[in-house]
C-alpha cells in the first residue's frame, strides 16, 4: 500500500507542544517501509516546501535542523510538482470542490499511485479520485 503523507503529519512529528500527536506521527513515519507489508511513504515537493516553512516559522525549528529533517525524508518516494500536475490540480480543485493546495496533494497522490492520503485537512473516509482520505490522528 502506498501512503501519501501530508504536511501536517510531518509538522506534528516535530511539534514539542503536542506530545500525543507528535508521538503518533513519529510512530506512523517509523512504520513506513520497515517490513515487507508496511505501507510505502510518498511525499511531494510541495509537502517538503510547506514543511520547511511551517516548521521554521510556526514551530521555531532552526533552518538547518529543518533541512536535516527534510533530507532524512529523501528515502521516501518524492513526487516533483510539474506544470502538468498543477494544471490537473486546477481541474481537481474545480470539479472536486477543494482548495488548490489540497487538490495538488490529491493530484500528486494519484500520480504516485497512492491508495491513501494521511492528513488532518480533508474529510476522513472520503474517496477523492480513487484515493482514500485517512486522518490517522483520530
Amino acid at each position: 500500500m502506498k501512503v501519501f503523507i501530508d504536511t501536517n503529519i510531518l509538522i506534528y512529528a516535530m511539534d514539542e507542544d503536542e506530545p500525543a500527536k507528535r508521538d503518533r506521527c513519529r510512530e506512523l513515519l517509523t512504520s513506513l517501509s520497515i517490513a515487507p507489508h508496511s505501507p510505502q511513504g510518498v511525499l511531494s515537493t510541495q509537502v517538503l516546501q510547506e514543511t520547511f516553512v511551517a516548521s521554521t516559522r510556526k514551530l521555531g525549528v532552526e533552518p538547518l535542523k529543518a533541512r536535516g529533517v527534510l533530507q532524512s525524508l529523501q528515502a521516501l518516494e518524492i513526487v516533483t510538482i510539474t506544470p502538468e500536475l498543477i494544471f490537473t490540480a486546477i481541474e481537481c480543485s474545480h470539479f472536486d470542490q477543494l482548495s488548490f493546495w489540497d487538490a495538488l496533494i490529491v493530484t500528486a497522490a494519484v500520480y504516485a499511485g497512492c491508495d491513501v492520503i494521511w492528513t488532518e485537512d480533508l474529510n476522513a473516509g472520503q474517496l477523492i479520485r480513487g484515493v482514500r482520505i485517512k486522518n490517522p490522528l483520530l
